[in-house]
């Protein structure tokens, strides 16, 4: 995690907020005497060293305890709020398609915003953070308009607005 990433707003729907929150109350609650459960009762099998099921209890634990971590950090630097309803401007929670370089037949859509800011599930459609060079290069433009951000290997790359619409789930 960089050091600017703990200060980094994360955009939210209250729908997804609940959502993560709910998640965040099972883990510290019923999650983790669930897994001390499975832990317990590996313990009683004996000899740990060779106990396949206390290693996979320990390292379900281990997960547990790090998606814990980082939903209390995304919930801390939340910004509850709806997707823009109806408008021209890139803001997170739109869909954006830009064209790279002017050239039409080169484009790329993706909503701006995290995938937890509209509870997506869906690990292909591709989402930017505002944050992100291309995505802090397109905060508050319009389609038509032309923005360059540099990448980072530090050559420049110029975009094209070609579409902003809300984001469809």
């Amino acid at each position: 995690m960089s050091e600017n990433t703990s200060t980094e707003t994360i955009w939210l729907t209250q729908d997804a907020y609940d959502k993560l929150a709910a998640d965040l109350d099972h883990l510290t609650g019923a999650g983790r005497t669930e897994v001390a459960a499975k832990i317990a009762a590996a313990r009683e099998e004996g000899d740990l060293r060779e106990n396949g099921g206390y290693h996979a209890a320990r390292e379900e634990q281990g997960q547990q305890e790090a998606r814990i971590r980082q939903l209390t950090d995304m919930l801390r630097r939340a910004k509850v709020g709806e997707a823009p309803a109806n408008s021209d401007e890139v803001a997170p929670g739109m869909e954006v398609t830009i064209a790279f370089f002017g050239d039409e037949s080169d484009t790329e859509t993706f909503l701006l915003g995290s995938r937890e800011m509209l509870g997506m599930d869906d690990s292909k459609a591709s989402v930017y953070s505002p944050q992100s060079p291309l995505g802090a290069a397109i905060l508050g433009k319009q389609p038509g308009d032309e923005v360059s951000y540099d990448a980072p290997n530090g050559k420049p790359i110029s975009v094209t607005i070609i579409k902003v619409q809300p984001y469809q789930s």
